[in-house]
């Protein structure tokens, strides 16, 4: 069993999830690449192409989503002096209830929030996406103000 406060799933990686996540964003050109992983933790990499944001800003997910529907979609930035993540998950822990979010600017445990995701993974997909289209408007939106 696996302990409730290490940020996994009792169940195993859904492989065909992620196999099926990772074909829907080889099909946008909003991604540069989309690997499933499979050293250390089983998950899909999805590296988001740098034409979408301003200078020298790059942008991954990693994606583990489990038989149980359990998951962890975990995004991040990247600048050459620092990082902006947050992440969205369902999983069992002790800090909040199953379903909760890890808000920006470093996803940290202490700041997690309770909220509600869809049950299938393509509507988690939907509300994640949408939410790196907003995110991506601001940074544009922050550029723009200079």
């Amino acid at each position: 069993m696996v302990p409730v406060n290490d940020g996994r799933s009792p169940a195993p990686i859904s492989r065909s999830v992620l196999e099926r996540l990772r074909s829907q964003f080889l099909g946008s050109q909003m991604f540069q690449s989309a690997e499933i992983i499979m050293t250390e933790k089983l998950h899909l990499r999805v590296d988001l192409s740098d034409e979408y944001y301003p200078n020298e800003v790059s942008a991954r997910l990693e994606i583990r989503w489990y038989r149980n529907d359990d998951f962890n979609v975990h995004y991040q930035e990247e600048r050459q002096d620092s990082a902006w993540k947050c992440r969205w998950d369902r999983h069992p822990n002790a800090h909040n209830s199953r379903d909760h979010f890890h808000p920006p600017s470093d996803a940290s445990r202490n700041d997690a929030e309770n909220e509600q995701w869809p049950a299938d993974h393509r509507d988690v997909s939907r509300l994640v996406l949408d939410r790196i289209e907003e995110r991506i408007e601001t940074l544009w939106g922050q550029q723009e103000a200079y």
